[in-house]
């Protein structure tokens, strides 16, 4: 059993707030801005995914992989951590399977496309309703990748907190529109972002909750490697893809470096 500090949790728990609650800014941009900026938003995501995408190979993977070797031994705990890495990718990828794309969060809209994509407000409504639905599904795994990150060591914590509330702008931009143009209540429109992006809480809590009565360094080091590969494939199925949809394919790929150098010099500053 690993002893795990209150305030650590608590700090665990707070990011992964933070980052869920993204959405409640995508909201409020959905409301008032008349056009996308596509090249903030191409870069930032880019950024975001330079983040995860270092974070994941240079420090969480090999943290679970040294921990999972002490428990295990060379051969079993890189076998762990290798088939606990693609799980976490298999497992994410499952979940994105079976959401139909037409709802699926990982398709990015412009502010102005998603005002009129549609002229039939029942037809809006449905789309507000399963694309909530939709992103609290996804936001659950992420919500655990966040807090085992950060509940492990805070200064990975976050920036990986950042990263995903980056990520989690455009999407509460999807949820909101539609059930703003469907409902005409901005009330409305910004609760259902809201409570998508509670999932994210609710999923570190969920997670520790079952975990915690036999919370172990083998346990954490499956864990951490599950992290690893939900937050690689994250970027690489949704961050660049939409950073390029937005036709910003250079941008994406500058705020990716730059994600990855300012995910090193945090990483080199708590050495």
């Amino acid at each position: 059993m690993i002893d795990i500090q209150t305030h650590n949790i608590l700090i665990a728990f707070g990011l992964t707030l933070f980052a869920g609650l993204a959405t409640g800014i995508g909201s409020t941009i959905g409301f008032f801005a008349k056009r996308t900026n596509t090249k903030f938003l191409a870069a930032s995501l880019g950024f975001s995914a330079g983040v995860m995408i270092y974070v994941s190979f240079v420090e969480i993977f090999v943290k679970a992989k040294v921990c999972l070797i002490e428990q295990l031994g060379v051969i079993g705990g890189t076998w762990a951590t290798v088939g606990s890495f693609f799980g976490g990718m298999f497992f994410i990828a499952l979940i994105d399977k079976l959401i139909p794309s037409y709802e699926n969060p990982h398709e990015m809209h412009k502010v102005e496309e998603l005002k009129t994509r549609d002229e039939h407000f029942k037809k809006l409504h449905r789309m507000g309703l399963f694309t909530a639905l939709a992103i609290a599904i996804h936001n659950f795994p992420e919500g655990i990748a966040t807090f085992a990150a950060a509940l492990k060591s805070p200064a990975v914590g976050i920036p990986i907190a950042v990263a995903i509330a980056i990520h989690n702008i455009p999407e509460g931009i999807a949820v909101s529109v539609p059930i703003f143009y469907a409902t005409g209540s901005r009330k409305k429109a910004f609760l259902y972002s809201f409570l998508s992006g509670l999932s994210e809480p609710v999923g570190a809590v969920v997670g520790f909750a079952i975990m915690y009565s036999f919370f172990n360094d083998i346990i954490l080091g499956v864990l951490f490697a599950s992290v690893a590969g939900i937050m690689v494939f994250i970027s690489l199925d949704e961050l660049l893809p939409s950073a390029q949809r937005y036709g910003e394919h250079h941008l994406s790929i500058y705020g990716l470096t730059a994600g990855m150098v300012v995910m090193a010099i945090s990483l080199m500053m708590f050495l």
